[in-house]
C-alpha cells in the first residue's frame, strides 16, 4: 500500500507540474514583425507564389513567428514573404492556401515555405519551425483553445513542435523529440493533413483567403474560474 500511494502522489505531482507547465509558465517572447500581425493577409492572392531563387533574404534573417496570446485577431500577412532561399534538399513544396475538402471540410489553411522553414497559420495560430533570427527551431507558442479564463486574462496550452521532413512527409514531432502528433504531404495535387485525433483531411488550393476566415472563431470550453 505504501508504494501505490507513493505512486500516486508522485502521478499527482507530475500532472500539477505539466498543467502549471501548458498553463501557467511565462509564455514566449513575442518577436513576430509587429506589421506582420497588423497587416491584412486576406488581400494577397496565395496563388502567386514568391520565386525561390535566393534573391532576398535567407530563412534566418527573419523573426520567429508565433501566435500572439492564444489567438491573432485577424489573418496576418506572411512571416516569410521576404525570404527568396530555396527549399532545403529533401522538402517537398507545399507552399500556399489550402481548404479542408474531405475530413476537416472548410479548415483554411496557410503554408510558407523557405530553405528549412515552415510555417503554418490557420485558425488564430502560427507554428513556425526551423532557422529563424530570434528563436529556436521548434515552434513555441499555443494550441489555442482556451480552457478556462481567469478576469479578462484566457488560459490556453503551450505546444511545441519540430517539423521534419521524412519521404515526402512533412513530420510534426510533438516537443521536437518526442513522437509523431501532426503530418502534411501532398498526394497528386491535394494537400493530405493527418492529425493527432486520427483525422485525415485532405485539402485542395485556394487563392483567396474566404471571408468568414478573416476573424477566428474562439475555440475551447472557455470556464470562468473567477476574477474582477
Amino acid at each position: 500500500m505504501k508504494v501505490l500511494y507513493r505512486l500516486l502522489i508522485a502521478f499527482f505531482v507530475l500532472a500539477l507540474g505539466l498543467f502549471w507547465l501548458a498553463f501557467f509558465s511565462v509564455r514566449p517572447p513575442l518577436t513576430i514583425d509587429p506589421r506582420t500581425l497588423s497587416g491584412d493577409g486576406s488581400l494577397i492572392n496565395y496563388c502567386e507564389l514568391p520565386t525561390l531563387d535566393s534573391s532576398g533574404k535567407m530563412a534566418a534573417d527573419i523573426p520567429k513567428g508565433n501566435t500572439p496570446g492564444c489567438r491573432y485577431d485577424h489573418f496576418p500577412m506572411p512571416i516569410l514573404a521576404a525570404c527568396t532561399e530555396p527549399l532545403a534538399e529533401g522538402s517537398d513544396d507545399i507552399r500556399g492556401l489550402w481548404v479542408g475538402i474531405e475530413g476537416k471540410e472548410g479548415h483554411v489553411e496557410r503554408v510558407e515555405q523557405c530553405g528549412g522553414r515552415t510555417v503554418i497559420t490557420a485558425a488564430g495560430l502560427v507554428h513556425d519551425a526551423g532557422p529563424n533570427a530570434t528563436g529556436g527551431l521548434t515552434t513555441n507558442d499555443t494550441e489555442g483553445a482556451v480552457l478556462f479564463t481567469i478576469g479578462d486574462r484566457e488560459f490556453c496550452p503551450r505546444t511545441s513542435a519540430s517539423m521534419i521532413w521524412n519521404d515526402g512527409k512533412l513530420d510534426f514531432h510533438v516537443f521536437g523529440w518526442g513522437p509523431v502528433v501532426v503530418r502534411r504531404y501532398m498526394e497528386g495535387e491535394e494537400l493530405i493533413w493527418e492529425y493527432a485525433d486520427g483525422s485525415v483531411t485532405r485539402m485542395k488550393r485556394i487563392c483567396r483567403l474566404p471571408e468568414e476566415h478573416k476573424i477566428p472563431k474562439p475555440r475551447g470550453p472557455r470556464y470562468p474560474l473567477g476574477g474582477s
